[in-house]
């Protein structure tokens, strides 16, 4: 499928990246101020973390 970046894992950003991942199966990478829940995220649902935004969207 398709790769994509996430940036902003609050409320809404956290389960939708979640869907991308999981029942989309598309490449996700995911950016958040802070690491620690992106982190959790990446733990969750096995995507990737980028580091600042421009990290979460290259390529």
């Amino acid at each position: 499928m398709a790769k994509v970046a996430f940036i902003g894992l609050g409320v809404m950003g956290y389960p939708m990246a979640g869907h991308l991942k999981a029942k989309g199966g598309h490449d996700v990478t995911v950016y958040n101020r802070t690491t620690a829940k992106a982190e959790s995220w990446v733990a969750q649902y096995g995507g990737a973390l980028g580091l600042t935004p421009a990290e979460a969207a290259k390529g």
